[in-house]
């Protein structure tokens, strides 16, 4: 039995999370503004500051990050990363999206309602 679900079921995930990382709750604020007016999510939440240890360039680094967690849909996905890495200040932001395989009805269709309405 595999842990992992199989890939079509997360592409047919309807409803995604969006995490990115900043270096700065400045930077956090300006991304979740920018994805708001443009109704490309209904709702982030901004964490940190956040301890982050990882392997850059060959170096173990270590450094204060802002965690966003973005609430969109999975169509809209290719134009929340697009939005992020036109203002991210990192050369290789994380973005990795998560889909949400239940949930409230109601919080979902809020989702949907404050997102960019269907075509």
């Amino acid at each position: 039995m595999s842990i992992n679900p199989p890939i079509k079921a997360i592409m047919m995930a309807e409803h995604i999370q969006v995490l990115t990382t900043t270096e700065s709750e400045e930077d956090a604020r300006r991304i979740a503004r920018a994805l708001l007016d443009k109704k490309l999510a209904a709702c982030l939440q901004i964490i940190g500051p956040i301890k982050s240890i990882y392997r850059w360039k060959g170096e173990i680094v270590e450094g204060e990050e802002w965690l966003c967690l973005i609430k969109t849909r999975s169509e809209l996905y290719q134009r929340v990363e697009r939005e992020i890495l036109e203002m991210h200040p990192y050369e290789v932001p994380e973005i990795i999206a998560v889909p949400v395989s239940n949930g409230h009805s109601e919080y979902l269709r809020w989702i949907d309602e404050c997102t960019e309405v269907r075509y």
